[in-house]
């Protein structure tokens, strides 16, 4: 009697007609409901692009701020917290201010040498071996395209397009400017009231969870912190040897060659690589061989940091497996350009370190299989042991 009043429970919910109102939706408001979460959609993806750069700058000045968040805590042992992080503001501030009158007006000045000396480079590589066997090997075709090239440059109605590419450097070197300036600001603030974050942050969790969610939260931050300021000590000894070496072989413009160095290296494997290829090409201008020096460098270097630097340094960080560095690399590149590849590598260490705290001891903690599986729902029903009987 029981199964067939469960049977016959069943059936009646089945049928169509024993709820005319459960589960019928008008075609009309489905489709229409569907175009407005499609548009919503559209919106919030046009919004998020509108507003990538400002997002790209916000969460590179919060991973600054994350990376000297350990330099204060310790200047804080012996200081009140507001004193501390005045003196890292004033340090970082006279850093940067230092950076800029020493790289600045030396770039100033080799791009000035470089401009006037530019006839005489030419006129050196033309005369050059290498440039005589290029000649000998590719025979006419070689010395059309070369002249093609100096009667454009040499041509006065082309001085209008060059001009333009120059006032887009320009434009673009401004706009470098302002977004370091940006990035500057928020990290100053970042730094002042990170600690008010993150006592926000834990305000939005349930009371019974702030306590593993505030762990969770020291652990994250902590460690993407000093992998920030790991990965700026390698990008720092990267730059500094880079301009000891690149002045040693006189390559051109080595203060400029040595800043692409030091911003690559703060893209793990990517851009150290990458600013590698990109300086050796540029030691071209002056000769083969010291093209060829400077790739036997960075060779050796990229040897050295990624068996004897990096592991020293980079210990107590979160390890970033080398596939997920070149995905979100080129993700955060294409989303972001290089600020948005910068962010891209301690978003991915946040996640990795989130993974290694909450999921996989979730998974741990399931040593047994369930006793039962949950019950399927027939027609609205959840069918049980006991309506099965």
């Amino acid at each position: 009697m029981r199964m067939k009043s469960s049977a016959a429970a069943i059936r009646e919910t089945r049928s169509p007609d024993a709820h005319p109102d459960r589960f019928r939706i008008n075609p009309f408001t489905f489709g229409l409901l569907g175009a407005l979460g499609v548009l919503v959609a559209l919106l919030i993806g046009s919004i998020i692009g509108q507003l990538a750069t400002v997002l790209v700058y916000t969460g590179v000045a919060l991973f600054l701020a994350l990376g000297l968040d350990p330099i204060v805590s310790r200047i804080e042992r012996r200081l009140p917290r507001p004193a501390a992080v005045a003196i890292v503001v004033i340090v970082v501030l006279l850093a940067f201010a230092g950076i800029v009158l020493a790289i600045v007006p030396v770039l100033v000045k080799q791009i000035s040498n470089l401009v006037q000396s530019a006839p005489q480079v030419v006129d050196d590589v033309m005369a050059s071996e290498w440039y005589r066997q290029l000649t000998a090997q590719f025979g006419s075709n070689f010395d059309d395209a070369v002249a093609s090239a100096l009667k454009f440059l040499q041509d006065p109605s082309n001085i209008g397009q060059i001009g333009g590419g120059l006032v887009a450097v320009g434009a673009g070197i401004a706009g470098g400017v302002t977004g370091i300036t940006i990035v500057l600001i928020l990290t100053l603030y970042f730094m002042g009231s990170l600690r008010g974050m993150k006592r926000l942050a834990v305000r939005f969790v349930p009371a019974y969870q702030r306590p593993r969610f505030r762990e969770l939260l020291e652990d994250v931050s902590g460690a993407v912190g000093r992998y920030v300021i790991g990965q700026m000590s390698l990008a720092l000894i990267n730059g500094v040897l880079s301009l000891i070496m690149l002045s040693i072989i006189r390559a051109p413009l080595p203060a400029l060659l040595a800043l692409i160095a030091f911003i690559g290296s703060l893209i793990p494997l990517v851009g150290t690589l990458s600013a590698s290829i990109v300086i050796s090409l540029a030691c071209l201008i002056e000769s083969p061989t010291t093209a060829l020096i400077a790739a036997i460098y960075y060779l050796v270097y990229m040897q050295i940091e990624a068996y004897v630097l990096s592991p020293r340094i980079m210990s107590r960080a979160v390890a970033v497996p080398g596939a997920l560095v070149v995905i979100a690399a080129v993700a955060g590149g294409a989303l972001g350009g290089v600020l948005g590849a910068l962010v891209a590598i301690p978003i991915a260490a946040s996640l990795i370190i989130i993974v290694q705290k909450v999921v996989f001891p979730a998974q741990d903690r399931k040593t047994e299989a369930p006793e039962g599986r949950v019950a399927p729902i027939v027609a609205g029903v959840r069918v049980t042991s006991e309506n099965k009987s």
